[in-house]
């Protein structure tokens, strides 16, 4: 793609300032640009990924996105910590995933000045994660997997299961 490989001269910080300009935009323009950016700043991006207008993606330089990935408006994704998204991933809107928590164990420290945690979370592949639902730092969600929508995610979801509910529990297993 020719605005892959313009994108790709910029220097990073630019391409960095271009991803957050570009937030915004509506359309086939919006949804052409944010992927081209994001092919020269994540650590890998397949093909026919979908980043809808409004969604916050940080450190995309430690994000591994596979084929046929969609993420619809309003999501928060942060992957200081490294997140994986594997490929036929439908993630909804104003879904968040974390790949760091703030530690809070030492009671001599203000939790706001204690060290921020940075754990892997990985989003194995044919996986729907449904609106306003949160993957935090250092789950996994396993292949064939749905997070029910509004769910919390804080532990590994088994394969082939659909998980709802604060905390997220198995509701049922989907057959093979």
């Amino acid at each position: 793609m020719i605005i892959t490989n313009l994108f790709g001269i910029l220097p990073k910080p630019l391409r960095l300032k271009l991803w957050a300009c570009f937030r915004r935009f509506q359309g086939t323009k919006g949804l052409v640009i944010r992927y081209a950016l994001l092919k020269t700043l994540a650590v890998s991006c397949g093909e026919n990924v979908a980043i809808f207008s409004d969604s916050f993606l940080y450190s995309p330089e430690k994000l591994f996105v596979g084929s046929n990935v969609s993420i619809h408006p309003m999501c928060y994704i942060d992957a200081a910590g490294g997140i994986v998204i594997g490929d036929d991933v439908s993630i909804a809107h104003s879904v968040t995933i974390m790949s760091s928590e703030h530690n809070f164990s030492r009671s001599d420290l203000n939790i706001k000045d204690q060290e921020i945690r940075k754990l892997e979370t990985v989003i194995e592949s044919n996986v729907w994660i449904g609106s306003r639902a949160v993957i935090l730092a250092g789950t996994k969600v396993h292949t064939g997997s749905v997070v029910g929508a509004g769910a919390v995610v804080t532990k590994d979801v088994p394969a082939l299961c659909v998980v709802v509910g604060v905390p997220a529990e198995v509701k049922k297993r989907r057959a093979c």
